[in-house]
């Protein structure tokens, strides 16, 4: 069964706008379905807007309120609700994919006006998803634009597929079982945030019990540290650290061709699956019980291809 992501329903070609149109990402609804199930929402429609309809601002009152400007409605209240309404649902979800500048659903520098001069900053974020992101705080969420960025899509498809692996481990969680998982962890955190890693491994060595608590604590924080793009340096550095694995196997040619193929990734000449790609030829040929555990390697379905522009 397909993992379950979230989305604004405008990006997968709904014509639910307030003007009677959509949104569509090719990359949602052409590539990432392929191996993800979208479900779809639409707040303004979910709280019995019409389509088209009127616009929706975020106003700077007290405290910050959608209004409709037409009328002078203000639906804050209505568009909260409808967040609490499909919150059991998205808390089931490995991640969402939010609309861009809606007062709704967008994540960052949503318009947020002066009802008094009509002036507007871009320093809000939409009634819905800040309400969902409170309550879901190591839930993956990207918005639409920003997965036109290569690192940024890539990012966020592989958080989505690391807490899809964290949501079908067995609960409630066993040490053993949070540490296995942690260890599976351990090239991909290095690539993102190394002190992260090593905070959060000493955290896991020195607790004496496990309870949900400690859990819900341990995914946030992981969550976290993944949020952040990998460097170009910091993937350099695991590509090494793996290298290292292979010094007693390979020849001095093997080994000489691998360190290039490295430098060159460190130096912008070849993508990340130049060394990838040749790394895991020699883990087919020399097996590595610990390297094969690593998510780092293929975190997520290679035909998405996202590490070939890396």
């Amino acid at each position: 069964m397909k993992i379950q992501v979230g989305i604004s329903a405008c990006l997968l070609g709904d014509t639910v706008r307030f003007d009677g149109g959509h949104k569509r990402s090719a990359f949602c609804d052409d590539e990432l379905t392929k191996y993800v199930e979208f479900v779809k929402f639409c707040p303004e429609v979910g709280i019995g807007l019409p389509v088209p309809r009127p616009t929706i601002r975020l106003e700077q009152h007290q405290t910050i309120r959608a209004i409709i400007p037409k009328t002078g409605e203000d639906v804050t209240d209505k568009l909260a609700a409808y967040a609490d309404k499909i919150a059991d649902k998205v808390g089931t979800f490995s991640g969402y994919v939010w609309c861009a500048k809606s007062p709704s659903c967008g994540m960052e520098r949503v318009k947020l006006y002066d009802p008094e001069t009509g002036h507007a900053q871009k320093a809000a974020e939409g009634i819905v998803v800040a309400r969902l992101k409170q309550r879901f705080p190591a839930l993956p969420m990207e918005e639409d634009g920003r997965l036109n960025d290569p690192l940024l899509r890539e990012n966020f498809v592989l958080r989505v597929f690391v807490y899809a692996r964290w949501q079908n481990l067995p609960k409630p969680l066993t040490k053993a079982q949070l540490i296995q998982f942690h260890s599976q962890l351990k090239l991909m955190l290095l690539a993102h945030n190394q002190p992260a890693y090593r905070e959060l491994g000493q955290r896991l060595g020195e607790a004496k019990a496990i309870d949900e608590a400690f859990c819900v604590a341990y995914i946030e924080d992981v969550m976290a540290a993944l949020s952040k793009p990998a460097t170009r340096a910091n993937h350099t550095n695991v590509l090494q650290h793996i290298q290292g694995y292979f010094k007693q196997q390979l020849s001095k040619q093997q080994k000489a061709e691998l360190r290039q193929v490295i430098d060159d990734y460190h130096d912008g000449v070849m993508p990340l699956m130049a060394p990838l790609t040749l790394l895991r030829h020699y883990l087919r040929e020399f097996p590595s019980d610990y390297l094969e555990q690593q998510w780092y390697l293929v975190p997520y379905p290679e035909q998405l291809k996202l590490r070939y522009g890396l």
